[in-house]
């Protein structure tokens, strides 16, 4: 019997293709991972997806591509599934709330130390997340990925700075030096992460690397068909 999920984004209000088309990519990737298994895809940025999502994917898992349980996931993404007609649709943990993403930042960060011949001892980590002015849920899931981290590498420093919310990225990314790594705890490479953090960045002279947002690394597609097949 097939099997069937759908990974639901928030996309690029300002222009929702090119998540789409992304998101597609990333739902065939996960697929190729989950034999038995078809995976669609939504964001919620795009007017009637996910309604046709959830008419293409019968009693299918909604796999939440969010680094936080927010309002979005509190709020909209189950007002918008009753109204695609699936009320009752079982949706699993976000991205950014799984253990294996803090094990992935974990790897992201390794890696760079490694390639660049630098130690946590003494490299400062700024981690960038999304903040939110009406919930306190999307920062206590970044400080939460940042405990994680830290638990597993010993940074001279780990700031943590935000888009929306106090303390801001501009603010804790001065200073950094030049032995710095900024990880941005986003899923793509959509608004915020092509324009905001540069900004930011540029705004407080940051000297150090900007690595890629964590939800583009390779093992992604991995991770996300073993949180859908592990429910």
């Amino acid at each position: 019997m097939t099997r069937r999920a759908i990974i639901v984004a928030h996309g690029q209000p300002s222009d929702p293709d090119p998540p789409e088309v992304e998101l597609a990519a990333l739902a065939r990737q996960v697929a190729g991972h989950l034999p038995g298994w078809t995976v669609g895809s939504a964001t919620l940025a795009a007017p009637e997806s996910l309604k046709i999502a959830v008419q293409a994917h019968e009693n299918a898992l909604i796999f939440p591509f969010f680094m936080a349980d927010g309002w979005f996931i509190r709020t909209l993404l189950p007002r918008r599934l009753a109204e695609a007609g699936a009320p009752e649709a079982r949706m699993l943990t976000p991205f950014g709330l799984l253990p294996e993403t803090a094990e992935l930042a974990v790897g992201m960060l390794s890696d760079a130390l490694a390639h660049r011949g630098w130690t946590p001892e003494k490299t400062t980590l700024v981690l960038a997340a999304h903040g939110s002015g009406r919930s306190p849920h999307p920062a206590a899931a970044a400080r939460a990925l940042r405990a994680a981290i830290t638990a597993r590498l010993t940074f001279a420093e780990s700031r943590l700075g935000f888009i929306e919310e106090a303390p801001e990225l501009v603010e804790v990314a001065e200073g950094a030096g030049p032995r710095a790594l900024c990880l941005p705890l986003f899923v793509a490479r959509w608004g915020h992460v092509e324009d905001d953090i540069p900004a930011a960045l540029h705004a407080a002279g940051f000297q150090g690397v900007t690595l890629p947002p964590l939800g583009t690394a390779p093992r992604v597609p991995a991770l996300i068909a073993g949180a859908i097949a592990g429910a």
